[in-house]
């Protein structure tokens, strides 16, 4: 009776503090997408050209894959909450300066710092929130834990320009910071309770490098850097893609992404628990293949958020289920530069996908990029299935030397 219970309470997935962590990083999410749309006016307005805006968006991500190796050594020196109560309370109150900066150099400035805060808070998060999900629920509360930080993706920058456009910059800037303030106070609230044990052995496991990239995880992180390539491509030039389509539905294909995303984790990261990530990555990597698809060939704006919609399906259960393999892959001690490796190959993604793809579409078109876009999931496809027939292998010569 006593190990039935004990089990039943170690499955326990929504505690207080999952919800906590699960709130508190939406919001981070949503204070960062407020600034999206809005911080290159900012900019504008301070006399700055499109390539100063560039810079001031591209240094952010940089400072912020810049600090996350040094997370796990951080880590067995400082208690983990303490450390992502710091990255929020760095990222609210830069957020509430930018108001304050007279020129490009003080927000460039604010805007390493602020990388630097994000990237902090982006890996404790994730390291904090497996901390709180049984083990043999994990691909199940992950794909919960990121919900809420799809959801303020796509809320986020509504909220941004409708704040600028009712009010001013100030009142964009200070709300910015009164939300991560809320996720700061959330943050207090959440218990490490299940990992105290492991914190010891933290402590006493050597880091004598920085680990630029966890070798462990090496592989699921050159796929979540393909998945940001794709991504960045919805990202950076879809509304673009619209305009020029003559489609006017650009704020409800992110709503309808990040319904369908919300959706699509209700049982995706079950099936990553029961089946293992093949039962989720590739079906997931067609679903895209086919929102991609639609798009490119979209004649309406039915056809539009159709291709939002698998889209959504699509990358909604990837990330999720890539984020919760990265974990699997590694020991306790070892989630911070698991974490590290796998935002840093998706903001690498990100970036430099949407530069390359960027000089595509001036070049050529839209379209061609969203075909770029297909082929990278394929790629992706390819990739995992001669990972998975190598490891089936690999199983079957171990077994075969072991009879």
């Amino acid at each position: 009776m006593v190990t039935l219970t004990h089990n039943k309470t170690n499955a326990r997935l929504w505690g207080k503090s999952f919800i906590f962590i699960m709130l508190a990083n939406a919001l981070l999410f949503m204070a960062f997408e407020m600034l999206l749309p809005t911080l290159p006016l900012f900019v504008s307005s301070l006399g700055g050209d499109a390539s100063q805006i560039g810079l001031v968006t591209g240094i952010f991500m940089f400072s912020a894959i810049l600090v996350r190796p040094f997370t796990a050594i951080l880590a067995t020196k400082w208690n983990k909450k303490m450390l992502l109560i710091a990255g929020i309370a760095i990222c609210a109150l830069v957020t509430g300066s930018y108001y304050l900066a007279s020129g490009i150099g003080m927000i460039l400035l604010l805007r390493v710092i602020h990388g630097f805060g994000f990237g902090l808070a982006t890996t404790y998060f994730a390291t904090i929130a497996t901390e709180n999900i049984p083990k043999q629920r994990r691909g199940e509360g992950m794909g919960y834990f990121g919900v809420g930080e799809t959801v303020a993706i796509s809320v986020g920058p509504l909220i941004g320009t409708s704040l600028l456009l009712q009010f001013n910059y100030q009142s964009l800037f200070m709300g910015g910071m009164c939300i991560l303030l809320l996720a700061l106070l959330m943050t207090v609230f959440v218990s490490r309770k299940p990992v105290q044990q492991n914190d010891s052995q933290t402590s006493e496991t050597p880091h004598t490098a920085v680990k630029l990239i966890e070798k462990k995880v090496l592989f699921p992180s050159i796929l979540i850097m393909l998945v940001g390539i794709a991504a960045g491509s919805i990202m950076s030039f879809v509304a673009l893609f619209a305009e020029e389509k003559g489609f006017t539905q650009v704020a409800w294909f992110f709503f309808v992404i990040a319904i369908a995303s919300f959706v699509v984790r209700l049982f995706s990261g079950k099936m990553f628990d029961r089946l293992g990530p093949g039962s989720v990555l590739v079906p997931s990597a067609i679903l895209a293949i086919a929102g991609l698809s639609v798009l490119t060939i979209a004649q309406n704006d039915v056809h539009f958020l159709v291709a939002g919609a698998l889209y959504g399906f699509g990358f909604g259960a990837i990330f999720p289920a890539i984020q919760t393999w990265c974990v699997n892959l590694v020991e306790e001690h070892e989630h911070e530069n698991a974490m590290a490796s796998f935002f840093n190959f998706f903001d690498l993604g990100i970036g430099g996908g949407s530069l390359v793809l960027g000089m595509l579409a001036s070049a050529f078109s839209y379209t061609l990029v969203y075909d770029i876009a297909i082929g990278i999931f394929v790629v992706y496809i390819l990739l995992y299935v001669m990972y998975a027939r190598r490891r089936r292998q690999t199983t079957h010569h171990s077994l075969e030397a072991d009879i």
